[in-house]
């Protein structure tokens, strides 16, 4: 944030300016006011943080792999001349089934109402009958600043009523996947050169917000922000299940779309 502006003190004549001085010389003398300075109260002393358990060895690994740098080619899928508003999202989505059978096509996958969607999603993930294609409309934006738009995507994963947010940039005519989170999720927004996603938290009045900020060192978005905060809903939402989390359709009116 840049620091507020100070005003410049105007520039008063010289002889204006002694009459002034004057004229608040004798108001000070009529009020009894000696001018000095006056306590403003006690101020609580300052205290640095406490350090807890000074003896505990440091970890030098993380004890769990919780994807923090997503960076994978998206295989069987094209960039045509390196633009990915010609790629068709739809695609994207049967190439993530495809590479992940687990997830979506075995009998009890836990996404498997989605792959079986898939067939009324026609070209653009424009839905063959409406509400039946799973693939939400693609936003485009430049998350990376290298002044190329990257594609934000979510699909429905069904029947568990979770949402899939990705988001994919070109390198060339590859496809990259540089984000990937799926929950139940509240709103998703563009903001800036990141990806903030709010889901619903199991107390009442409060939301989960969290934002993805783009990495040149990583070639990811990466995970910069995770917090509870209140809403003005005051309880409307309940209960966040415990899968990993994902994105909804995107709202925000400063995202393009194609």
């Amino acid at each position: 944030m840049l620091p507020s502006r100070r005003e410049r003190p105007a520039r008063v004549p010289a002889a204006l300016a002694l009459l002034l001085v004057t004229a608040a010389a004798g108001a000070l003398g009529a009020c009894g006011d000696s001018g000095g300075l006056r306590s403003a109260g006690a101020t609580p002393a300052a205290r640095s943080p406490a350090l807890l358990w000074p003896d505990l060895t440091p970890a030098s690994s993380p004890a769990y792999d919780i994807g923090e740098v997503d960076n994978e080619v998206v295989k069987g899928v094209d960039v045509p001349g390196g633009d990915i508003r010609e790629v068709d999202p739809v695609a994207v989505v049967r190439a993530e089934i495809d590479a992940h059978p687990d997830d979506y096509e075995d009998a009890g996958a836990p996404y498997r109402e989605t792959a079986r969607r898939m067939a009324d999603c026609g070209p653009g993930g424009v839905a063959r009958e409406r509400g039946r294609c799973p693939v939400l409309r693609p936003y485009y934006r430049d998350l990376t600043g290298d002044e190329r738009p990257e594609m934000a995507l979510g699909f429905a994963l069904l029947p568990e009523k979770l949402t899939a947010v990705r988001v994919y940039t070109a390198e060339r005519d590859r496809l990259v996947r540089v984000m990937s989170y799926d929950d139940a999720v509240s709103a998703v927004e563009l903001a800036g050169r990141a990806v903030i996603v709010r889901s619903p938290s199991e107390v009442s009045g409060y939301e989960y917000r969290l934002q993805w900020t783009w990495d040149a060192d990583q070639r990811a978005m990466l995970l910069t922000s995770d917090e509870m905060l209140r809403t003005d809903g005051g309880g409307r939402h309940t209960g966040r299940p415990s899968a990993s989390p994902s994105p909804s359709r995107s709202s925000s009116p400063s995202a393009s779309t194609r």
